[in-house]
């Protein structure tokens, strides 16, 4: 596979980092209809502080320049909380943004993970909505999960089907005190009525001895109606990283193939389906460091075929940018790069923006590229659907 960079730059950098603490984590960025780029991220005093909270930039030159808008406030009155979320564009050009708000009022000085139980704080999910092109927000509408989680991992904005259906791919997670009662399983919430209810959900990704935990999960569909879901593998019985799987479905999320091993020793795999029917895939690969990149596909009866891996940032740095020690609490502690997110702009170029560290600051750094003309079955690559 080849990707010709055209360039990159910073999205977001703390430009004072001697007087203040600000960090950038987990950006997302949407195309919108006036033809300008709007890009959402988090910044607070650490990647787990209390202080956490959702910003805006916009771009109005495809991303070569940034403009920082400002925060959207999703605070309550005598609660302390952190926030963290994922953007997207309807076709009609609405924004919609689904949110976590962590419950921190009892847990001032914890990080968002119990290090005993892998059991998360108290949070609840949200959506804010934009009609106006992100310059105003209507008022944060409580999401009501059709199962217990009791928490729900934030990783994926929510994908908009082709039969009209919004989903939100999400893994259940522990509460603080380690209840699980559905088990460690990847699914999709499903609202049929743009997002006003979510009463439905897709069963994705479990095993049968529930020690495989699938985490990072994205969902792409193809234009026949096929659904692709692709996640981060746990073993935790071992504590040892599998490559990231994915699973099949159909029809329309009703029944899944069983997961499988796409052969990608990674973590926050985001796919990007390519209009010849190959995936552009971007991740923090495990066995190598870096941020990387890999051309995949699938072939007629469904099995996964990955090109070759190209590195895009930090491949050349030897240490310190993840942890696979047994205490996942402690890995999640350490990272210091991740959550690709994959833009289609206009003329059809990927945008590609990450957080990383770089001189001491978590920065959101973006790239441009095109797709070399050559891929896997020698057709042309245009991005379609990320």
């Amino acid at each position: 596979m080849q990707l010709k960079q055209l360039k990159t730059g910073i999205l977001f950098k703390n430009a004072k980092p001697h007087v203040k603490s600000v960090h950038a984590y987990f950006p997302s960025v949407v195309s919108l209809l006036d033809g300008s780029l709007l890009a959402m991220y988090m910044l607070g005093e650490a990647f787990e502080a209390v202080n956490l909270k959702l910003h805006l930039s916009r771009s109005k030159d495809q991303g070569q320049t940034w403009e920082y808008q400002g925060p959207i406030d999703t605070s309550v009155t005598e609660r302390l909380t952190s926030t963290f979320g994922r953007l997207a564009v309807t076709e009609s050009g609405e924004l919609i943004a689904n949110l976590v708000r962590f419950d921190r009022t009892d847990f001032p000085g914890e990080g968002l993970c119990n290090p005993q139980t892998l059991g998360m704080v108290p949070s609840e999910l949200l959506m804010i909505r934009s009609l106006d092109l992100g310059k105003t927000w209507a008022e944060p509408e409580l999401v009501s999960p059709p199962l217990e989680g009791p928490e729900f991992e934030m990783c994926s904005p929510i994908t908009v089907l082709n039969d009209g259906r919004w989903i939100w791919p999400t893994s259940t997670w522990r509460d603080w005190t380690g209840h699980l009662p559905n088990g460690n399983r990847m699914l999709a919430l499903v609202s049929t009525d743009q997002g006003n209810s979510w009463d439905e959900y897709l069963n994705i990704m479990h095993s049968e001895n529930n020690n495989l935990i699938f985490w990072e999960s994205k969902v792409v569909e193809y234009p026949e109606g096929r659904l692709l879901a692709v996640a981060w593998c746990y073993d935790e019985a071992s504590s040892t990283d599998l490559p990231n799987h994915y699973a099949i479905s159909d029809d329309g999320g009703t029944s899944w193939s069983e997961p499988a091993s796409t052969q990608i020793q990674g973590q926050t795999l985001t796919p990007c389906l390519l209009e010849d029917g190959s995936l552009l895939n971007i991740y923090r690969r495990m066995d190598q460091p870096g941020l990387w990149a890999c051309l995949s596909r699938l072939d007629d009866a469904g099995n996964w075929i990955n090109g070759d891996q190209q590195p895009l940032w930090g491949h050349n740095k030897l240490e310190g940018i993840t942890s696979t020690g047994e205490n996942m609490s402690d890995n999640f502690a350490v990272l210091k790069f991740g959550a690709p997110h994959i833009t289609r702009l206009s003329d059809g170029e990927l945008f590609v923006t990450f957080w990383c560290y770089e001189q001491c600051v978590s920065v959101i750094r973006w790239f441009r590229f095109q797709v070399e003309q050559q891929s896997i079955e020698q057709h042309q690559k245009t991005v379609v659907n990320c």
